[in-house]
């Protein structure tokens, strides 16, 4: 097999499309930064490029970490078993590579932005590939990878400004909440399997009708760190409606899935959430460039 079909089934395998689900909310950070600045942050598009690349190199080195690493596992869960590892379609080696080099360009994107980006970068990885290994051990590993995600904003805060402003944490917050519960109503769908293998999640640990309620309760919390946000930064009448929009979304997302009946877990998973991201950055931009200097 050529070099460029593995690397396609390797973007494949890590399901290369869905770094959208994170970025705009990293957008976002950089963009708050942005204003703070008083829209006056030199090299401002070479940051958000950087902060783009950053952000790739890192999700893809994590993805396909996780994928290594729970080969086995997933050999053995009849929703993964046809997983590119598992099922012998790409090498473990081929994997490995890929990881290094991803890694390798997060790092020189890190080092490109700022002296503390490239200071932090190793926190970073060691918190994202911290994650694969937590189903292991407990059942809140939902929101170590909401966390995971969630630090992407505040990293995108530090690529412009150089220093950390507490108030962007309400976003890493937010994001984190928002990952949490989505990632509990996809995770429903290996309830029985987990059980047999002995992992950990929240619907294994209160059932699928408790982890559904708890999802349902993250995405609150997550509206209400959104208001914060919003608040904090003394953000206009766009943002709210940027809100407003998410909590549409998110009761949409939460009436297509219940405990006995998980056929559109899909639908709710990838299609609703990549429009909760997207939208939460168009507002919000929307908001900053017409409020902005009013700020």
């Amino acid at each position: 097999m050529g070099f460029w079909k593995r690397l396609r089934l390797t973007l494949e395998m890590i399901k290369f499309e869905h770094s959208v689900f994170a970025l705009p909310f990293a957008l976002t950070g950089a963009l708050l930064a942005f204003r703070e600045s008083r829209f006056d942050a030199g090299g401002f598009g070479y940051k958000l490029l950087g902060i783009v690349v950053a952000m790739v190199g890192a999700r893809s080195a994590a993805m396909a970490f996780n994928r290594i690493l729970d080969a086995d596992i997933d050999a053995r869960n009849p929703r993964t078993r046809m997983r590119h590892i598992p099922a012998g379609i790409l090498s473990t080696r081929f994997a490995w590579g890929f990881v290094l080099v991803s890694v390798l360009v997060f790092l020189l994107a890190a080092r490109a932005l700022n002296p503390l980006c490239l200071k932090l970068a190793p926190l970073a990885l060691a918190v994202v590939f911290f994650y694969s290994f937590t189903k292991r051990f407990t059942a809140f590993s939902h929101l170590v990878l909401g966390f995971s995600l969630g630090i992407a904003p505040a990293a995108a805060w530090i690529a412009v400004r150089g220093t950390l402003d507490p108030r962007i944490l309400w976003l890493t917050a937010a994001v984190m909440f928002w990952t949490a519960g989505f990632d509990i109503i996809y995770s429903c769908q290996d309830y029985e399997f987990d059980s047999r293998a002995g992992l950990f999640s929240l619907p294994r640990r209160f059932g699928m009708a408790g982890a559904l309620w708890m999802a349902r309760l993250l995405h609150v919390a997550m509206i209400a760190c959104l208001g914060m946000l919003s608040v904090s930064f003394g953000l206009g009448v766009l943002s709210w409606a940027g809100i407003a929009a998410i909590v549409l979304l998110l009761l949409y997302e939460h009436s297509l899935v219940r405990a006995n009946d998980l056929s559109r877990v899909d639908a709710a998973f990838f299609a609703v959430n990549g429009y909760v991201s997207v939208l939460f950055f168009l507002f919000w931009a929307a908001d900053m460039y017409f409020f902005g200097l009013k700020a």
